[in-house]
């Protein structure tokens, strides 16, 4: 059976941002995802907080809401009708799939796969270009060394061109 994605994996992965050294999506992006309001995930996980320990969710501060909203647009600043009374929450690959536990609607399970999917393609990505930056490493190590053993190479080929300094002594039988 073949499922239809509710949001492109492509999508989701371009809403997954690096704050504290940790692979996150805002509230905002996830309640689209889920198909509910911001108010509502938020009520959710404050009603759930057990379900949410500081490894699943935490609170951005001030200044990574302002400088996250300069960097993408994410955040819109507050204006007429666009008012957040509280700062953005930040939910970790583990969070954004406890969320569908705790959102009883149709969407989230499917929503929570799709989401799932998307940190793990982030993170095979990133496995590869470590994999890719290491072995581009080691070439760089032997490299290294072929440039003086090519040098030696030269020198020696160059000495064997040179013609020799004292005549040979002929060698073998004389009539």
């Amino acid at each position: 059976m073949v499922t239809r994605s509710l949001v492109p994996a492509r999508d989701i992965e371009r809403q997954i941002f690096l704050i504290r050294g940790h692979k996150v999506m805002l509230d905002a992006d996830l309640a689209r995802i889920y198909g509910v309001s911001t108010k509502r995930l938020n009520q959710q996980v404050h009603r759930n907080k057990k379900r949410f320990p500081d490894d699943f969710m935490f609170q951005l501060s001030r200044k990574e809401a302002e400088s996250l909203r300069l960097q993408s647009a994410t955040l819109e600043k507050a204006g007429r009708g666009k008012h957040r009374k509280y700062l953005p929450l930040a939910f970790t690959e583990y969070g954004a799939v406890m969320l569908a536990s705790v959102l009883h609607t149709p969407v989230a399970v499917e929503a929570s796969v799709q989401i799932a999917r998307a940190f793990v393609r982030l993170r095979e990505m990133v496995a590869a270009h470590r994999e890719l930056a290491r072995k581009l490493e080691q070439l760089e190590r032997k490299i290294e060394n072929h440039d003086s053993d090519i040098h030696n190479l030269f020198e020696a080929i160059r000495k064997l061109m040179e013609p020799p300094e004292k005549p040979r002594l002929t060698m073998g039988f004389r009539p």
